[in-house]
């Protein structure tokens, strides 16, 4: 048995370029922990921010790290004190931290789930983080209510798409910004307004907002606290520096996503059941992580960006 794997990690904080395709050596499941035999991986927006060293205050690393948060495969080792799963079991998750991007990851066993049938592990792969993050994230504020009117900033986007369904099951009016390309995309997962952002301002559009779930950051964060209510929220996964830059006598919460597996599995077996859309927008090889990488910096799909390990 080889010793060594492919990984795609980064030995320094930098651009395109400070991520690479490399081999290292293969773990081996510890205390709680499955190897995990890797089919396909999701691409997040994490993995730009990390490799420039943007999150490093939040998410401190020693270098090299690999980078990648979610996977889905097919369990091949138990460690010890380990017995949710069984050798060749398929499985989905989170890891919890870094180290996806890698042909062979040791996962908690806590943080797995068995990937339902009629979800293939390329579909699966895209699902743990956004579709958990997304319905977290819109409850961090507290309990949604039937006629709130919620913005969603991204919402074409891998946790878009979700907050978008999960805001109308609530019964809120939804008001949602995307690109002209993506408008009627994010119109069929239910949003009552959708704002194309590059021709239109969302300030003239979108008023007395009660929650805005801000998955873009930057100006667009700045701008969004004049659509709030008195009362009114920004839950933001975008900008660490949320709180710093949430004026006097407003409301800003930073969100950081955890593994819910409970909640994973329920959200999976609707994704195979086909009652909540998830939606892929590239599917690419291992040896195009890097460059898909950029790709979410520079021109973010609709949905998940996904590695197919067998391409």
């Amino acid at each position: 048995m080889t010793t060594t794997q492919r990984a795609v990690l980064i030995r320094a904080y930098g651009g395109v370029a400070a991520a690479e395709v490399a081999e290292i050596a293969r773990p081996a499941a510890g205390q709680g922990q499955v190897l995990v035999r890797v089919r396909a991986v999701g691409v997040n927006g994490i993995d730009w921010k990390v490799r420039e060293g943007y999150v490093r205050d939040a998410f401190p690393l020693q270098l090299p790290a690999v980078l990648g948060i979610e996977l889905a495969g097919v369990v091949e080792a138990v460690g010890p004190g380990a017995s949710r799963f069984r050798v060749g079991d398929r499985v989905m998750g989170p890891l919890g931290g870094l180290g996806a991007y890698a042909d062979f990851v040791t996962v908690a066993e806590a943080n797995l789930v068995r990937t339902p049938q009629g979800l293939d592990d390329v579909h699966a792969a895209g699902v743990p983080v956004a579709a958990v993050a997304a319905w977290h994230s819109l409850h961090h504020a507290g309990p949604i209510a039937a006629g709130q009117r919620i913005l969603i900033h991204g919402a074409a986007g891998g946790l878009g798409g979700y907050a978008v369904q999960y805001a109308k099951r609530a019964g809120a009016e939804v008001f949602a910004t995307a690109s002209t390309a993506h408008v009627e995309y994010v119109r069929s997962l239910g949003a009552d307004h959708v704002i194309d952002y590059r021709t239109q301002r969302f300030e003239s559009v979108a008023r007395d907002i009660d929650l805005v779930l801000d998955y873009v950051g930057g100006e667009v964060l700045d701008r969004s606290w004049q659509v709030l209510t008195k009362d009114g929220a920004i839950v933001g996964t975008s900008s660490p520096d949320i709180l710093a830059r949430t004026p006097p006598g407003r409301r800003g919460l930073w969100f950081m996503n955890k593994p819910d597996a409970a909640l994973l599995e329920r959200l999976a077996a609707e994704i195979a059941q086909g009652t909540l859309v998830s939606k892929l927008g590239e599917v690419v090889g291992f040896d195009d992580i890097p460059a898909a990488i950029e790709r979410n910096r520079t021109d973010p799909r609709i949905g998940k960006v996904v590695a197919d390990f067998s391409r």
